[in-house]
């Protein structure tokens, strides 16, 4: 299926990006692997680390129609993970976000759309689901505008996925405990009780292939992960560590929630269990107003979110043997040479 196909990754040199070029570089999967991003340094660093004739990188802004439209000509598949995802960067520039996550999406899929490339997946964030910062509204916002693209795209299946925290990319919580504790700094926690998802970037790529393999137009797909506290996860990071480090509850920041939601209610009311994962078929109803106004759903009051309260909890010693796999872990706590990709 994937032999002599060409892959298009919007914001390929993020972390997403690396995990995918780690799963598929070295394969006979994808003829071409295509890198598209604005960071030039990041482009030029990971073509001078991996020096691999299958990857090719294009310069370009999904805000930019014109520049996704030339990097999607000849391409098979694509991974959109452009985007902006920090919270508090998202809270004083909304604009920017919607510009870079909605408008940005819709250029991908309408670039794709031209180009009649078989399938986009577009990866989407827990931080939708009953959005409170500008961040999961454009996220939420995003969601719509795929949705809404894959009803009329006979030759393009769009479709999404909706994951929780990356334990240890680029900005999470992770690496600024590890820091801190390194350095001999006080560890700083908004609230111990505050609960998120848990998932390895690996497992964000088993989703992402998941959606690619049984996606169907308009199709949300979420894994089920577990959960665990913010001070559970300081306290497994301490005892790997074997580190004595004070830890400082500085409250929780604007626009941050107790816990996150991967399934709303309404979503949970349709949604399919298929095992590791839940696919929610796009709503597709159509202008009938009487279904807004008039007509309800009794299943919908009886069915509960699935969010990060109400999943697996690890505690603290199934959050240490799950960190205990992380490469960032593996390579600064106990030393191993784990190969780091660029980005």
């Amino acid at each position: 299926m994937l032999k002599n196909k060409v892959l298009l990754i919007t914001g390929g040199t993020g972390s997403f990006g690396n995990a995918v070029l780690n799963r598929f570089l070295y394969t006979d999967h994808f003829s071409e692997i295509r890198i598209f991003s604005r960071d030039e340094k990041k482009q030029d660093d990971m073509r001078n680390q991996l020096q691999n004739d299958k990857l090719k990188f294009y310069i370009g802004d999904v805000r930019d129609y014109a520049s996704i439209e030339r990097a999607m000509r000849g391409v098979d598949y694509v991974f959109h993970a452009a985007a902006l995802k920090q919270v508090p960067s998202c809270e004083f520039f909304p604009l920017e976000a919607t510009r870079t996550n909605v408008f940005g999406t819709q250029n991908v899929i309408d670039a794709a759309s031209f180009h009649k490339v078989k399938k986009v997946i577009c990866l989407s964030t827990d931080k939708a689901a009953y959005p409170i910062n500008a961040m999961g509204i454009s996220k939420a916002l995003m969601e719509k505008v795929a949705i809404a693209a894959s009803r009329n795209n006979p030759d393009t299946t769009v479709c999404l996925t909706r994951y929780g925290n990356v334990m240890a990319s680029r900005g999470s919580v992770i690496p600024l405990f590890l820091k801190q504790i390194k350095n001999n700094q006080t560890i700083t926690i908004t609230d111990p009780k505050m609960t998120r998802f848990l998932m390895s970037l690996d497992e964000a790529v088993e989703l992402v292939l998941f959606a690619f393999e049984h996606g169907n137009a308009g199709d949300l797909f979420v894994n089920k992960a577990p959960a665990g506290t913010i001070g559970d996860l300081a306290e497994a990071l301490k005892q790997l560590c074997n580190a004595t480090t004070e830890v400082k509850i500085i409250g929780t920041r604007h626009g941050e929630k107790l816990y996150e939601t991967l399934c709303t209610r309404e979503e949970m009311q349709k949604a399919e269990d298929m095992g590791e994962f839940y696919r929610i078929p796009a709503d597709n109803r159509d202008l009938n107003y009487a279904q807004y106004f008039s007509e309800g759903e009794q299943e919908v009051s009886v069915v509960e979110d699935y969010h990060s309260h109400n999943t697996e909890q690890l505690g603290v010693e199934g959050m240490k043997k799950l960190l205990s796999h992380l490469p960032l872990i593996r390579k600064e706590v106990f030393g191993e040479d784990v190969p780091q990709m660029p980005g």
